[in-house]
C-alpha cells in the first residue's frame, strides 16, 4: 500500500526502499505543479553537483513520459517545522545543545551554497519546513526547486518572486532584488524560531505584531531578548549562547542587505570564533513601512500560496508549510490533494526497483 508522506513544492513525496535496503524519499512532479519541468531539471543539475553533510543528498532521478521523479535520502526526523511547532505529539524535545547544532548546521549548509561550492547558489526559500533532520538530529537543507544560480559575473538576480511570506527579505519581496543576503535574512528568521520554539508567522503576543520578528525588535530595545527563549527549556540553556544566537538572528534579519553578514561569518559567530557584530536596529516608521509594503507585495503575488485551514477548531490564515517530508496531517493541502496517485504507485516500482511502504 502506497503511503504518501508529504506534499512538497513540486508535488507528492513517497517513502520507498531500494533493493539493497536503503530507505529513500521519492519526490514526484505533479502534473499541475506551479514550478514546472524546466525548474525540475534545474534542480536535478544543481543538487547532483552538490555534496555536503548539511544538504539533502540526491541519489538519482527518472524521467519517463510525463512522470518526473527525484530520489533522495530519507530523513528519519522529518522537518524542523514539525519538530518545533507541529502537533504536540509530533514535536521533538530539542535541548539547547541540539538547537545550537541545528542552527550551525543550517549556517554551514548555506555557507557552502553561497561561498564554497563550484556553483554559487541562492536557495530563495529557506524556512523551517525546508530544513530536515536525520536520525541524529543533524540539519540538512532541502527543496532546491526554487534555487537559482548566481553567476560569477552577476552581483544580483532580478527574477519573479518565489518564496514564503514571513521569511523573504524586504528587498526581494518588493523589488525582486536577489542576492545571497536574501538567504541570510531567511536564516535569521529560522534562528529566531529555533531559539523561541515559535513560528514567525503564527506567533502574535500582541495584536499589533504581525511577526515574531516584530516582537523580537521590541524586546531587543527593552533589553529583554531572553524572554524569547523557549519556555520548555526552563533554565537548561546558556544565557550567553542564547544572547549570541538571538543577536545574530536580528543581525541577519537586518532590513538592509548590506548590513547582513555572510554565512561564513555567521558560522564563525555561532561557533564563538568571532564576536557578533554590534548593530542596533531601530523599528522606526520607515522600517515598518518597508515591512508593510513587502507584505502587501507578497499578498498580491500569485506565486505565494496562502491557505486557510482548521486547527484545534479554529480557522487560521497562514502560509503554506508544504515541506518535502511533512506528515500529511500537518501539511497544508492543495485543492487537488485528493487526486488518485495510483498511476504513480504502479510506476515507481517499475522505474526505481523500490518497495514502497
Amino acid at each position: 500500500m502506497l503511503i504518501k508522506i508529504g506534499e512538497g513544492g513540486f508535488g507528492p513525496v513517497y517513502k520507498g526502499v531500494l533493493s539493497d535496503g536503503t530507505v529513500i524519499a521519492v519526490k514526484q512532479l505533479s502534473a499541475k505543479s506551479k514550478q514546472g519541468n524546466r525548474e525540475f531539471v534545474n534542480e536535478i543539475g544543481m543538487i547532483s553537483a552538490l555534496q555536503h553533510p548539511n544538504l539533502v543528498k540526491l541519489f538519482g532521478c527518472c524521467i519517463e513520459g510525463n512522470q518526473l521523479l527525484l530520489v533522495y535520502e530519507y530523513l528519519e526526523n522529518n522537518s524542523l517545522a514539525r519538530a518545533l511547532f507541529g502537533r504536540e505529539e509530533q514535536r521533538l524535545n530539542l535541548d539547547w545543545q541540539t538547537r545550537q547544532k541545528i542552527c550551525i548546521g543550517i549556517a554551514r549548509g548555506l555557507a557552502y551554497l553561497h561561498e564554497e561550492s563550484r556553483l554559487k547558489i541562492v536557495h530563495r526559500d529557506i524556512k523551517a519546513t525546508n530544513v530536515l533532520l536525520d536520525k541524529d538530529l543533524n540539519a540538512k537543507i532541502s527543496d532546491f526547486g526554487l534555487a537559482k544560480l548566481d553567476e560569477e559575473e552577476n552581483t544580483h538576480i532580478s527574477t519573479r518572486i518565489a518564496g514564503t511570506v514571513g521569511y523573504m527579505a524586504p528587498e526581494y519581496a518588493m523589488r525582486g532584488y536577489l542576492t545571497d543576503k536574501a538567504d541570510v535574512y531567511s536564516f535569521g528568521i529560522v534562528a529566531l524560531e529555533i531559539v523561541s520554539g515559535k513560528s514567525n508567522t503564527n506567533y502574535r503576543p500582541k495584536e499589533e505584531f504581525v511577526y515574531l520578528l516584530d516582537w523580537a525588535y521590541v524586546l531587543q530595545e527593552q533589553g529583554n531578548l531572553l524572554e524569547l527563549v523557549d519556555p520548555s527549556l526552563g533554565s537548561n540553556y546558556s544565557k550567553e549562547e542564547a544572547m549570541r544566537m538571538l543577536n545574530l538572528a536580528l543581525l541577519c534579519a537586518n532590513p538592509s542587505p548590506t548590513l547582513r553578514p555572510t554565512m561564513s561569518s555567521v558560522v564563525s559567530m555561532l561557533e564563538g570564533k568571532i564576536p557578533v557584530q554590534a548593530l542596533v536596529v531601530k523599528r522606526g516608521a520607515l522600517d515598518e513601512d518597508i515591512r508593510f509594503k513587502a507584505f502587501e507585495t507578497l499578498s498580491q503575488d500569485s506565486q505565494i500560496r496562502v491557505s486557510t485551514f482548521a486547527q484545534d477548531g479554529r480557522e487560521q490564515r497562514r502560509v503554506s508549510m508544504d515541506g518535502p517530508w511533512i506528515d500529511s496531517s500537518v501539511t497544508l493541502s492543495s485543492k487537488d490533494e485528493s487526486r488518485d496517485h495510483s498511476s504513480a504507485s504502479r510506476l515507481l516500482p517499475d522505474l526505481l526497483d523500490v518497495k514502497l511502504d
